[in-house]
This record gives C-alpha cells, sequence and structure tokens, in this order.
C-alpha cells in the first residue's frame, strides 16, 4: 500500500515539479521525476528526522543531568 502512495505522491509531485521548472516532458519522463524526486525527498527527510532525533536526544539528556544535579544539590546536600 505504501508503494501505491509513493506512486500518486510522485506523480503529483513530477507533474508539479515539471510545471514549476517550465519542462516539457510526457508522461512517463514525468512520472519517473515524480516518483525518484519523492525516493530522494524522503531518504533526505528521513536522515534529517535522524540528526534532529539524536539532537533532541542530547539536549533532553543535558536537561536530565541538570534535573539530577539540582535535586541532588537542593535535596541531599
Amino acid at each position: 500500500m505504501q508503494f501505491v502512495l509513493l506512486i500518486i505522491i510522485g506523480a503529483a509531485a513530477g507533474f508539479i515539479a515539471t510545471r514549476l521548472m517550465k519542462i516539457e516532458a510526457d508522461l512517463p519522463t514525468t512520472l519517473a521525476v515524480g516518483i525518484l524526486g519523492a525516493i530522494i525527498g524522503s531518504l533526505v527527510l528521513r536522515f534529517l528526522l535522524l540528526l534532529t532525533g539524536i539532537a533532541a536526544g542530547f539536549v533532553g539528556a543535558v536537561l536530565g543531568a541538570v534535573l539530577l544535579i539540582w535535586i541532588w544539590q537542593t535535596y541531599f546536600k
């Protein structure tokens, strides 16, 4: 099902991209550009989300460590 959705979104994206770039392309080329663009875009987006997730994990770890130090200094010293 995800593959079918990728084809539909890719076809629409290819149509919009060829119109935005003012390229006159036939239907198979438009579909190919859209589908390959969707694959590349999803890989780039997943990579960016991975980096963001790593950064968010690091920020969460720092905040957790700061909270732990504050609790230690407030209640146990």
